[in-house]
């Protein structure tokens, strides 16, 4: 499948599960949620949904939480993109955020010292 088709279906997919969860959702916990990108297999069999939360959970109970959303999740996107299949969602949190944060404190810190110098 052209990776274009699969960029145009990572971006509705994306659209979706991001309306879904914070719109939709019952669970407070889903609406604290939010997804910062969809990898979606070249057979349109799965795709990786990553996301980050401002819940206190760690990160593997967040992705368990989710894990048991995604059947709710996948119900409800299908009226909202147009798929014959819908992939299967497995979530993975999103490391990157918490990640930059830390190289970001890094260089203020270092920037601190040296305007102390």
């Amino acid at each position: 499948m052209s990776s274009i088709k699969i960029k145009r279906i990572n971006e509705q997919l994306l659209r979706a599960i991001s309306e879904v969860v914070a719109h939709e959702a019952n669970d407070e916990l889903l609406k604290s949620m939010t997804i910062t990108a969809v990898d979606t297999s070249n057979d349109l069999s799965y795709a990786k949904v990553y996301f980050t939360s401002l819940s206190t959970l760690d990160s593997k109970q967040l992705e368990k939480e989710m894990d048991e959303a995604s059947s709710y999740i996948r119900k409800e996107i299908t009226n909202l993109v147009d798929i014959r299949l819908m992939p299967k969602l497995k979530f993975i949190y999103d490391e990157s955020i918490a990640y930059g944060n830390v190289i970001e404190n890094k260089i203020k810190e270092i920037h601190q010292k040296e305007n102390e110098q």
